[in-house]
């Protein structure tokens, strides 16, 4: 039964989703964690990949993705070895602690925002769609969009939309949203789109994509901790990997990329010694190796029938002390 395109009013199109399943080489037995469970596309697979003693552990910030993989499990008839749970991925190790789980096979990280909370135009997510401006995947925190925009000083706003969204005119959008918000709050997705274009260069609002993308990826990564959630993730799920076991992590910008591509090199790799050192000394050995050479990206068709997968890279670490050639 496939259940990645099942009508569960949580529309999400999972990315590289074959990919992903041979990726981790789901084990009929093995203990699996989906940290961001979205609309339970990934997750309806990993199931259907499970026998009766195996395990799932879905984890979800948001209501209204851990309800549509409610009606996926419900679906399945797997609510004996699905397991939901509703915490930033974050927390992966208390979760894995509360459920008297020491290890697991694999791991899977799709990052970024779902096609649901994109389109969903309450969220405040796109720029695209008039909207609030939200983009909270927690919506029960306090830090929203709204908050970033007309509460955030000039300089932080600067150092949010250079370091997050890596926007050359990031000093001059944030001037002018300054002096905009002392006439009127900036409330709507489209009026803080507007904003951010008027203050770009003529040059700079004929790129192929939209003037606010890096600005909204920007405000969207400081409301929700992105960047701090994911280094907090990948420090921790390697040293809860059963041997053999998998870590795959999809990532959609470069910022992601870096932190996965950095630490499985790290890990890879730990050696501390100079490299003039003729044998290694530190002591510190690898932990595993990166199952490809390349991040794997998403085939003609499915960047076509997906656009969310365009940007996507996926990144497998395999948690094995031995030595092998990469594929």
């Amino acid at each position: 039964m496939d259940t990645r395109s099942q009508d569960c009013n949580f529309h999400h199109i999972p990315v590289l989703f074959e990919e992903c399943m041979e990726g981790l080489a789901i084990k009929p037995d093995g203990i699996y964690v989906d940290c961001t469970a979205g609309g339970g596309g990934h997750s309806a697979g990993i199931v259907e990949r499970l026998g009766d003693h195996g395990k799932l552990i879905s984890l979800d910030k948001d209501d209204e993705a851990l309800a549509a993989c409610e009606k996926r499990r419900e679906a399945l008839g797997a609510n004996d070895k699905w397991v939901l749970v509703k915490t930033d991925f974050s927390k992966f190790g208390e979760v894995l602690k509360e459920l008297n789980i020491e290890k697991v096979d694999g791991v899977l990280a799709d990052l970024g925002v779902s096609s649901h909370q994109i389109d969903t135009v309450d969220r405040g997510f796109s720029y695209m769609q008039e909207g609030p401006l939200d983009m909270r995947m927690n919506q029960k925190q306090e830090l929203s969009a709204e908050v970033v925009v007309n509460e955030y000083s000039e300089g932080d706003l600067t150092r949010i939309f250079r370091e997050y969204g890596e926007e050359r005119y990031a000093g001059r959008i944030a001037s002018v949203i300054v002096k905009r918000r002392a006439e009127a709050p900036i409330r709507s997705t489209t009026d803080l789109a507007e904003i951010i274009r008027s203050a770009m260069p003529r040059a700079a609002r004929k790129e192929d994509q939209h003037p606010a993308r890096r600005c909204f990826q920007a405000i969207r990564i400081e409301v929700n901790h992105e960047l701090d959630s994911v280094s907090e993730l990948l420090e921790v799920v390697p040293s809860m990997l059963n041997a053999n076991g998998r870590f795959a992590v999809i990532s959609f910008h470069s910022l992601e990329d870096r932190l996965v591509k950095e630490a499985f090199r790290k890990l890879e790799n730990p050696c501390t010694c100079p490299r003039e050192f003729p044998v290694c000394v530190c002591g510190k050995r690898p932990l595993g190796r990166c199952i490809h050479s390349k991040p794997i990206v998403a085939s003609k068709k499915e960047a076509m029938e997906n656009k969310r997968s365009g940007c996507a890279k996926l990144r497998v670490f395999e948690r094995n002390d031995e030595v092998w050639p990469r594929q």
